[in-house]
């Protein structure tokens, strides 16, 4: 008989449990607190008990451990220097969401070579996250694999849903069970009508397909997510502007939401562009410093080195801390913009 299944599948490769690898690599003691307390200080921030502003900065996506620790511990001497101010979380992206085709992680392509070790991908984003945790500094990442979270969501303290994936049913039924407050982006055309009906949904008790942490298939049920929010990223044009933000607390209140607000710097927001960051920040603390506690975060894409390169597919010739996706901010100027920001508030 002719086969009707699989037919255009070249292989299947098993995955290694969420549970072995948790084992594996377990989750410390002083990492677990660093992402309780992190979590807290999120979720006390979005209901206004903690007037500190939240800053989630770090490399548009993690191709390099060694460069993403330096940067970790770039930022841990910071956090400690703002913190009476400032919450920084450091933004640690393994996935990217592509149009077409493209790099989309170190989870999914951690050799950079098109070998496509999931497994070992898996395994060095959760050292990483586990180093990171250890140096007392919380983690915010996209999650955009709904299989992803069993792996790593323990040791997360903010997650991102994208502009690409809030309207997707399956990640407003996942964001419902995470275990920590997250961020629905605007759509790419700015609209936020899919934004806010992901927050609402994601609030919901819902009941889906997933995995348990032994990777087996199962029917997951939630009780829902009551820290879910808006992030703002530009579309068809910026939306950072005090009128676009008046709109969207406008919008959330109406639908009795949080009407807290994330503003992303970068993406449409900057036009795409690192050197259009410093600029929006500015302006959307002027707005906080005017009057608008509700502007509770602000997201920079940041790394060691200013702008980005193309990754030739072998990892050889790359320039150390320097993003391969999009153009980022430098450690130099992300400082600057944090102490600026620190002496103002």
């Amino acid at each position: 008989m002719k086969k009707t299944f699989d037919i255009h599948v070249k292989e299947f490769k098993p995955l290694t449990s969420p549970a072995d690898m948790k084992q594996a690599l377990p989750l410390s003691d002083t990492a677990a607190k660093t992402v309780i307390n992190g979590r807290s200080d999120v979720e006390n921030i979005l209901t206004g008990k903690d007037k500190r502003l939240l800053v989630i900065a770090g490399p548009c996506s993690i191709h390099d451990p060694d460069a993403a620790l330096e940067y970790a511990g770039n930022m841990m001497n910071l956090r400690r220097e703002v913190a009476d101010k400032i919450n920084l979380v450091m933004r640690v992206y393994f996935e990217k969401p592509r149009t077409t085709v493209g790099w989309k992680g170190l989870i999914n392509d951690p050799f950079l070579d098109a070998s496509y070790n999931v497994n070992a991908g898996l395994e060095t984003a959760r050292k990483l996250l586990i180093d990171i945790n250890d140096m007392g500094l919380p983690t915010a990442t996209e999650i955009l694999d709904p299989i992803t979270p069993q792996y790593i969501a323990g040791l997360l303290t903010w997650v991102a849903i994208g502009a690409r994936t809030t309207e997707s049913q399956t990640h407003r039924e996942m964001a419902s069970g995470l275990s920590m407050p997250v961020g629905f982006k605007n759509s790419t055309d700015g609209s936020l009508t899919a934004a806010v009906n992901a927050i609402q949904a994601a609030g919901s008790s819902q009941h889906f397909l997933g995995i348990d942490p032994k990777g087996r298939s199962s029917i997951v049920s939630t009780t829902g997510n009551p820290f879910c929010h808006i992030v703002l990223r530009g579309g068809n044009t910026p939306n950072y502007d005090p009128v676009s933000v008046g709109k969207a607390q406008t919008l959330l209140r109406q639908r009795n939401l949080l009407d807290s607000i994330m503003i992303d710097c970068s993406h449409d927001n900057s036009g795409q562009k690192f050197t259009g960051q410093p600029f929006v920040f500015k302006s959307a603390l002027d707005q906080r410093l005017e009057g608008n506690p509700g502007i509770i975060g602000l997201m920079l894409e940041s790394n060691l080195f200013e702008g980005s390169q193309k990754c030739p597919g072998d990892g050889c010739a790359l320039r150390y801390g320097v993003s391969i996706t999009d153009e980022c901010i430098s450690w130099e100027t992300t400082t600057g913009l944090i102490r600026c920001a620190h002496k103002r508030l």
